[in-house]
């Protein structure tokens, strides 16, 4: 290769101003030499500042081509201050060290080219042999049909997606276009790696979405695993599956997708009840171990039925769930009470009521599995069918030969006409305070009562025919109300919790009523998780499906899904933005939900049921037995010596709750109303014994009550 003339020029020059550089400066210090080479290195520097402030390409080319100047300015510099040659030649070593580097580098004329121009005398270019391309991998002739054929001549024209083979294409009946290819991994023993479905849709000009892969599994006389993939190419399917979809597509699409109202669900089957109206949508979570987590609103929309609660409802079994969706809000039916339905079996189970699919919701009028009484626990707000409750139940409490007290804070109709078939009925404060504590007071009478096979006292059995007195249960409308009296809230409250706890080994069941089951409102803790375990707690609507969900659960040991009781069932009509944009009102198609209510079971499951419905209008004598169950004598003669069987409408009783008004030392009448009666009021106040709590609700009523003390 013949060197270029401009190179072997640069290294002469090089070569030549080298021993000038070092022997100028020490000859001759005040020639013009230095001069020169010194404007020379400060044009080098001004030309590497402006290379390296430039945005431009081949800054660093620049400033390679202005360093020679830099660095002979830096040897003239070097040489001229020191002393001689200095130590060790030192000029003489700087300036070959000069002239070796330029020697090297070339700048100015390597660095000067543009465009690469080549070289003086360079060889002329040649073509590089192109590349063999490779060989495709022979396939014998299989005898493959047509499709196939096609099929395999549009995939080698895409290259081979991921190095496969097609083995065979196979169409699906009734279909143009629909087909499922087998693909294969060309070299053998190579899995099957980056596939995807747009590399196989793209051959056959269809959409990514209309492609499925599936791993192949192992067959007799066919192999599988990763060397080998299935693609289902299905254009017209899908797009019958977007118009016209079955009932598993589109619930597949739609609600047991990611993103539906029950993720990861498969529907098991559809079937119609032509005769109650009703399609039910039986459906189960795909993985066993999974938790069904279902938005109703959101399979509504799914499954293009209305979002109305009045019409659709869900229950949960496990792992599957059942959607039932009726054409009329199924809850809006009446169910007639009758002497069959409330006549409890031998274990002490009547039907109460019904539930949205039909099936019967029974009660217990007693504990069978625990041989003792119930308690009852019945919520709701007014006119939401807790009255009506108290008939049914006790009704059956009745047929079975139980005792029935009831007190209400107010008189009304049907309480009264109640009355008629029960043992006892009043409508005030006070006389649910006579009624509790002659109930306390029941149980030690009983806890002394001598059964007649052997004469000795026992706890109550229920059904046992040897058992000398009936149950008793004792009723309280309105518990909240009448636990915050002024006069007689404190006795009620307290003698309540008492019979929660010690009554059921008695044969006393308490049933309060009330709009609260919480404790600011009367219901202690205590009574609370007594009347729990105890009952089967009957919630009605609460005002609100918040405050409804809310007294569910508080009565229930685990929170399950509660069921939503709205203030009206109404079916929507048409549509509310069409209704708008007319200026028409919405239709007024509401129907009550009184008597609606949530039961808790004894597994702590919510179920949503209307319960009987028995006519205040008619007789209700049809439900209750002919004759009125009462007390023993025995019974009413100890409650009588103990001062507390009487007329409990009557005015209080002297010393019947607390003591009389005495005299104090300035000879004034001060009220000094105490809760420890003695035996002939039978009631206890605090345990202090101290004076009764007045309700203060005001500074000034505080300011008065201070003022009052007689110890102040």
């Amino acid at each position: 290769m013949t060197t270029p003339r401009s190179v072997t020029l640069e290294r002469l020059a090089y070569t030549l101003a080298a021993p000038a550089l070092a022997v100028a400066p020490n000859l001759a210090p005040d020639s013009p030499f230095h001069a020169v080479v010194q404007l020379a290195g400060a044009a080098g520097v001004a030309g590497s500042v402006l290379a390296a402030k430039s945005d431009g390409l081949g800054a660093g080319r620049k400033i390679l081509r202005w360093s020679p100047l830099v660095l002979a300015a830096a040897v003239d510099v070097a040489a001229k201050t020191t002393t001689g040659f200095g130590p060790y030649w030192l000029d003489g070593l700087l300036a070959a060290g000069w002239a070796a580097a330029g020697f090297v580098v070339m700048p100015f004329s390597r660095h000067a080219r543009r465009r690469h121009r080549p070289a003086l005398a360079a060889p002329a270019p040649q073509l590089a042999p192109a590349e063999a391309p490779e060989p495709a991998p022979v396939v014998p002739d299989d005898g493959a049909d047509l499709l196939t054929r096609d099929a395999r001549r549009l995939w080698e024209q895409a290259g081979m997606p991921a190095r496969t083979h097609i083995v065979k294409a196979t169409r699906h009946p009734g279909m143009q276009h629909d087909m499922t290819i087998l693909l294969r991994a060309s070299e053998t023993g190579r899995p099957i790696t980056g596939l995807s479905e747009a590399a196989v849709a793209a051959p056959f000009g269809v959409h990514s979405s209309d492609v499925v892969l599936a791993e192949v599994a192992i067959q007799p006389g066919r192999q599988g695993g990763p060397g080998w993939m299935e693609a289902r190419i299905t254009p017209d399917a899908n797009q019958r599956r977007r118009t016209k979809p079955t009932d598993q597509e589109r619930w597949t699409d739609k609600v047991g997708s990611p993103t539906g109202g029950a993720p990861g669900s498969e529907l098991v089957h559809k079937s119609r009840d032509d005769v109650r109206g009703v399609t039910f949508y039986r459906a189960k979570m795909a993985d066993a171990t999974t938790t069904p987590r279902i938005d109703l609103a959101k399979v509504c929309r799914g499954l293009k039925l209305p979002e109305d609660d009045s019409c659709v409802f869900v229950l949960v079994d496990g792992i599957e769930f059942l959607i039932s969706a009726f054409d009329k809000p199924p809850l809006s039916a009446i169910f007639p009470a009758t002497r069959e339905l409330l006549t409890p079996d031998a274990k002490g189970m009547y039907v109460c009521g019904y539930t949205i699919t039909g099936q019967p919701v029974k009660n217990m009028v007693f504990q069978h599995d625990k041989n003792a009484a119930r308690h009852g626990l019945i919520l709701g707000v007014s006119r939401s069918g807790k009255t009506q409750f108290f008939a049914i139940d006790m009704a059956a409490m009745s047929l079975a030969g139980q005792v029935v007290w009831l007190s209400t804070v107010r008189k009304d109709e049907k309480t009264s006409t109640l009355g008629k078939y029960i043992d006892r009925q009043g409508s005030n404060a006070l006389w649910m305070a006579r009624s509790l504590r002659a109930a306390k007071a029941l149980c030690e009478i009983r806890a002394e009562m001598p059964w007649p096979h052997d004469g000795e006292p026992h706890d109550y059995k229920p059904g046992d025919a040897r058992c000398p007195y009936r149950q008793l249960n004792v009723f309280a409308d309105e518990f909240m109300t009448a636990a915050q009296d002024g006069d007689f809230g404190e006795f009620i409250q307290k003698d309540g919790d008492d019979l929660t706890v010690t009554g059921l080994k008695y044969g006393i069941g308490f049933n309060p009523a009330g709009q609260s089951p919480f404790a600011h409102n009367g219901f202690s803790t205590e009574m609370k998780d007594n009347l729990r375990q105890n009952s089967r707690p009957t919630i009605f609507n609460m005002g609100s499906p918040g405050a409804t969900r809310k007294a569910a659960e508080g009565t229930m040991e685990n929170a399950y899904d509660v069921p939503t009781i709205p203030a009206r069932y109404a079916q929507q009509e048409g549509s509310a933005i069409e209704r708008a944009m007319r200026g028409e009102a919405d239709p007024e198609n509401g129907v009550s939900t009184g008597g609606v209510a949530i039961m808790v079971m004894d597994n702590g499951r919510a179920v949503l049921m209307r319960s009987l419905y028995a006519d205040f209008d008619t007789n209700l004598a049809a439900l209750f037995p002919d004759d009125v169950n009462r007390l023993t004598d025995h019974e009413i003669e100890e409650l009588t010596k103990r001062g507390l069987w009487f007329d409990w409408n009557e005015p209080v009783r002297p010393g019947e709750f607390w003591p009389e008004p005495d005299e104090d030392d300035d000879g004034d009448d001060k009220p000094r109303r105490r809760g420890g009666g003695g035996k002939g009021g039978g009631g206890r106040g605090p345990k202090s014994g101290g004076r009764r709590s007045e309700q203060i609700t005001s500074p000034r009523q505080a300011l008065e009550a201070i003022k009052s003390l007689t110890d102040a």
